[in-house]
């Protein structure tokens, strides 16, 4: 669990300090696709290390209890669901997930998954990415047997869909040991670019079953996290291999992004792009009212980046003052900035348009 999640999408901040979401105007049905930056519960019914499913995660909930998110309290989809005027999805293994509740939409996302398949081995029965599609194939069946299939198609064409992978891909792959299978097989620049070609394969399959707005994040400071300070950097300077993997990753992602919305002949996938403002969210963490962006909240070791959250623990007393919550994943503060950004962020940070601007062209077109 150590290297569970590099943070992938959090660093989508730009210059907006919000400390409140944005509300957009028409409730939509959402669903999550991606890794343990998003998951909000599934792992918790799967027989894997890579859980959040105790205490102190979820330390700053209603309930004080750990919920399955990897934040001390909401993580990114929580937020987006708070603009969209919709109670959070639930998990799709939630026993909770039925009914009604179907047309709120659901949560796929797995901590520890990739792109690829072989990515997270180590957590050995997580919901990768094909298995989380498949199920997003049963939902749409569930969800038809409750309002039939026509009006099943319509809710999932005008649902919102959010997809946060491809940091595991480095971290707990190409970067996982030395000398590991990838890197032997790929040199980095031809492992990116395989990365996106999959990934490619992963967002033309949405399409495909129906998703017509897609959310795509790409990874953040990957060298920067506290658990690689720990580990590659002790003088606390992001280590530079993973930094370039993520200054290859990105602006290919947002490339191909562009190129599949041409090929389709419609804006269907939006970019938030993690490159921009990054350096110096990172370098200057007191820009946006953090103490640190280098020590964790909750750890222990060097920077506290080493080994997992537990109740033994190092932990912060004042939760808001750190970007990272643990050793790899974001605060509940800094995942409200996150969101605040992909809603309201110039095309800088997210493209073609942010956020709320597409959802309000969905709301007049409707209307």
């Amino acid at each position: 669990m150590a290297s569970l999640v590099v943070v992938a999408s959090w660093i989508v901040l730009g210059l907006v300090m919000a400390t409140s979401t944005t509300k957009v105007e028409a409730a939509r049905a959402f669903f999550v696709f991606g890794d343990s930056l998003v998951d909000n519960g599934n792992n918790n019914y799967l027989a894997t290390t890579a859980r959040a499913d105790s205490p102190p995660y979820g330390i700053d909930t209603p309930s004080r209890r750990p919920t399955g998110r990897f934040s001390n309290g909401k993580n990114i989809p929580d937020f987006i669901s708070d603009a969209l005027g919709s109670e959070p999805v639930l998990p799709y293994l939630s026993p909770e997930l039925r009914g009604d509740k179907l047309l709120v939409g659901a949560n796929f996302a797995s901590a520890g998954i990739g792109i690829l398949n072989d990515t997270g081995i180590q957590f050995i029965n997580i919901i990768r990415m094909f298995r989380q599609l498949l199920y997003f194939q049963e939902y749409q069946s569930r969800l038809a047997d409750l309002v039939g299939y026509n009006e099943a198609q319509r809710i999932v064409s005008d649902s919102l869909v959010l997809i946060t992978v491809g940091g595991n891909d480095f971290v707990n792959n190409y970067y996982l040991v030395p000398f590991s299978a990838r890197s032997r097989q790929f040199s980095l620049p031809d492992y990116v670019r395989y990365l996106i070609s999959e990934y490619r394969k992963l967002l033309r399959k949405l399409y495909d079953l129906g998703a017509r707005r897609v959310l795509v994040t790409g990874t953040g400071p990957l060298g920067c996290v506290p658990a690689e300070l720990a580990m590659r950097s002790l003088s606390g300077q992001c280590a530079p291999d993973l930094q370039r993997a993520a200054a290859l990753y990105n602006p290919q992602l947002v490339q191909m992004i562009n190129g599949l919305n041409s090929e389709i002949g419609a804006k269907v996938f939006i970019a938030a792009n993690t490159q921009q403002q990054t350096n110096d969210f990172i370098s200057n963490p007191r820009a946006y009212g953090f103490a640190t962006s280098k020590v964790a909240c909750c750890g222990q070791g060097p920077f506290n980046g080493l080994g997992l959250c537990t109740l033994l623990s190092n932990l912060c007393p004042n939760r808001n003052q750190y970007v990272f919550w643990d050793p790899f994943h974001p605060s509940e503060r800094a995942n409200r900035i996150i969101v605040d950004t992909i809603l309201r962020g110039s095309t800088d940070h997210v493209s073609p348009m942010n956020l709320s601007t597409l959802l309000a062209l969905d709301y007049k077109t409707r209307t």
